[in-house]
């Protein structure tokens, strides 16, 4: 696995977010014939919350992204982006494995939904998500905690930390 690190995001971060967003969904959205250039960079901008997200970084550089949402009954795993070079190198798998922890820690049931027929269901079962629903485009999966320890919150901001592990 690289190193990488990991930082809260901010509100200067949307841009090269929604150009990401653009890059990493665009043969998918294209496959299921829903691609539009505006549409999917103005979706992630409608939808960014800086103070749930978190920008992944390797070299000092911008490589990714993931948000995790508080809702009522659970927490939403959204804009989970990663550089297409990036991919497959294991730094997805140890944010996902990081976020997934504070979550358990704290007895959080944690929802996603993923484009059909998207590489990153696979990651995604992985890690102990399974499907709850479908229709066409989306597949809506859930994750139940796999601890029920009740400690820190998931979202707890604290100093992100280099080498591979979230804040």
């Amino acid at each position: 696995m690289g190193v990488w690190e990991i930082r809260p995001a901010s509100s200067s971060d949307v841009e090269a977010v929604a150009e990401l967003r653009a890059r990493v969904l665009r043969a998918d959205l294209d496959r299921l014939g829903r691609y539009d250039a505006q549409r999917v960079r103005q979706r992630l901008r409608d939808g960014f919350d800086p103070a749930h997200t978190w920008v992944i970084e390797v070299g000092g550089a911008f490589a990714g992204c993931v948000a995790l949402r508080p809702a009522e009954d659970c927490h939403w795993l959204e804009h989970f982006y990663l550089a297409p070079h990036l991919q497959g190198s294991g730094i997805g798998s140890g944010v996902l494995r990081g976020l997934l922890e504070r979550c358990d820690r704290g007895g959080v049931l944690v929802r996603l939904n993923v484009l059909q027929g998207s590489p990153a269901r696979r990651l995604y079962a992985r890690h102990g998500f399974t499907v709850e629903t479908e229709d066409p485009v989306d597949v809506f999966m859930v994750r139940e905690p796999s601890v029920s320890a009740g400690v820190a919150s998931p979202l707890a901001q604290s100093r992100p930390r280099p080498g591979g592990r979230l804040p």
